[in-house]
């Protein structure tokens, strides 16, 4: 079992290109089903004091592997962006 906290402290990697996309920020999980259906990745930092980060969302079957310090994505080329509900 791997907490959260030790998720955000790993760098993701796409795997096709060697890209560095940054560390998690968050899960997103579906509730009906209760399983982690992807993780949120926050793609850089605030500029200013109202600027928002922007975020994006790897679905987890894109992950292809959760190392001890990085964590392996593919297919990354058109990646969703995270707008809330």
């Amino acid at each position: 079992m791997i907490r959260l906290s030790e998720l955000q402290l790993k760098e993701v990697i796409i795997i096709d290109d060697g890209s560095r996309l940054g560390h998690i920020s968050d899960l997103e999980i579906d509730t009906d089903i209760g399983r982690i259906v992807g993780i949120v990745i926050i793609m850089k930092e605030k500029k200013g004091i109202f600027d928002k980060p922007e975020e994006l969302v790897i679905h987890w079957s894109q992950i292809i592997r959760i190392g001890s310090d990085v964590i392996l994505v593919k297919n990354v080329d058109q990646p969703k962006l995270y707008s809330p509900s």
